[in-house]
């Protein structure tokens, strides 16, 4: 068998750090990584060409039966990185097969992200994905939940909290934005985390600073890519933000509400759609932001398509505490240049760029799964173009969040779901534009797994309601 340049490369990583072990990684259907170490003395031609069948699918939620558990893991040669934090150690991420020589596993998020670049191609179009991903770093998270009877609760310690000072500078409630050290507490912590995904992970980074929030709030931006590679980008920053957060002694998430009262964490995804070397968004005699028939055609696709998007790009029961008035979060269906109260906004940073034109969907929140996120803003994109979707006209100069209930109607306005239920019964009533990519058996168990999560998260009494209603 020819080693293609890729496993060469692959090769020659493992070889020069003398590399005793690999880390194969692989995303489950919620969007959590998962991880098998073996030994780099395997990854030879034909353990890349075969991979290698350690899998048992049925442990793994939403993958299999336990009649059906046997998975092949074939590494992806590209990925091939030294784990700065562990001595001797490459990482690479796996495409999931079925075992028998079945092919690829049809609930392997990475495989409908996959399928979603070839049926774009099929089309004559390239998509590129520049996602924004916030996140926080705590100094130590204390949860009781040991046994919900008996009580539950949770505490959060931040040096750059108001309620929590060890005697330095503190970050109000949304005063986060762009401070400068020594207020910013964090910015070394940050540095090194860009500082890893620059050097060791490839990255092209372009910001990091802190976000709106207090106690930690950040953000990380790297350049935009395509849409496979900027879903393995996402799940690699969460990787490494996570590992430097911890070898600092703290803990970062990426959940979208940690605290009441302040900013959530969102992850705004950049989203642009070109067919050969023309950017199909742009155009320079466009009347309003000089955003093409199509380009609005990929807005009324997703405006169509958002409350069904809503399950996929904000996945959890938390992501719609964040998903409410005042705290720079979409709720409503509409679009406008410049203005980050629509859920679609058109940026208007450089006028006269076709290279920079390109539209920001405001929904999506860092605890998503981006294979699949990606994909389904795709899907509706390209619906929207496919069958010439009116967006209706954008909302110039307002603030969405400031308008009547009567204002909003009059001007077509809808909203996104207001909670994981309703987003589910959405995707359940509009997923035919998911269609061309989605397998069925993935939509099925992923709606499955999330219909139990709303089930148990509301069968669980909240610190909240014993303060409002023991005296009831």
């Amino acid at each position: 068998m020819k080693q293609s340049d890729s496993i060469k490369a692959a090769i020659k990583t493992i070889k020069s750090i003398k590399a005793m072990w690999v880390d194969m990684q692989f995303t489950d259907i919620l969007g959590r990584l998962h991880h098998i170490t073996l030994p780099a003395s395997q990854f030879d031609n034909e353990g890349f060409g075969n991979g290698f069948g350690k899998l048992d699918g049925s442990s793994i939620q939403g993958f299999a039966e336990i009649y059906e558990s046997d998975m092949v893991l074939v590494p992806v040669p590209e990925s091939a990185r030294r784990i700065p934090w562990s001595d001797g150690t490459v990482r690479m991420i796996a495409q999931v097969y079925k075992g028998s020589g079945e092919g690829r596993f049809e609930r392997d998020p990475r495989w409908i992200a996959e399928k979603a670049e070839a049926y774009q191609r099929e089309l004559g179009y390239t998509s590129f994905f520049g996602p924004e991903p916030e996140f926080f770093i705590f100094d130590s998270v204390n949860v009781q939940a040991a046994h919900p009877s008996s009580g539950t609760g949770y505490q959060i310690h931040s040096r750059e909290a108001p309620w929590d000072s060890d005697g330095g500078f503190i970050i109000r409630h949304k005063e986060g934005y762009y401070p400068a050290e020594p207020i910013d507490r964090l910015s070394s912590v940050r540095r090194e985390m860009i500082t890893c995904l620059k050097s060791d992970f490839g990255f092209e980074i372009e910001a990091a600073h802190h976000e709106v929030a207090t106690a930690g709030q950040s953000e990380i931006n790297f350049r935009f890519s395509t849409l496979v590679d900027a879903a393995d980008k996402i799940q690699t920053l969460k990787y490494v933000v996570r590992n430097i957060a911890n070898k600092n002694g703290m803990l970062a998430t990426f959940m979208p509400k940690p605290m009441f009262g302040d900013n959530g964490t969102g992850m705004h995804t950049h989203f642009s759609i070109w067919k050969g070397s023309r950017n199909i968004m742009y155009d320079r005699s466009g009347v309003y932001a000089e955003i093409s028939r199509e380009g609005k055609f990929m807005v009324g696709g997703l405006l169509k398509h958002a409350r069904a998007l809503s399950a996929i790009v904000s996945p959890t029961v938390n992501s719609y505490r964040r998903l409410i008035p005042g705290y720079e979060a979409p709720v409503y269906l509409a679009w406008s240049k410049s203005n980050r109260s629509a859920v679609v906004r058109i940026p208007t940073y450089f006028k006269g760029s076709e290279k920079a034109k390109r539209l920001e969907y405001r929904a999506p929140d860092p605890s998503c799964n981006p294979y699949l996120a990606f994909s389904a803003i795709l899907m509706a994109g390209l619906d929207g173009i496919k069958n010439k979707i009116d967006p209706g006209e954008p909302v110039v100069d307002e603030n969405i969040w400031h308008m009547s209930k009567d204002r909003r109607k009059e001007m077509g306005i809808g909203e996104l779901p207001r909670n994981l239920d309703d987003a589910l019964d959405a995707l359940e009533e509009d997923s035919s534009f998911l269609k061309p990519v989605f397998d069925k058996s993935l939509l099925d168990t992923y709606i499955e797994i999330k219909r139990e999560e709303c089930k148990s998260m509301a069968a669980h009494p909240h610190p909240m309601e014993i303060y409002r209603y023991l005296d009831s």
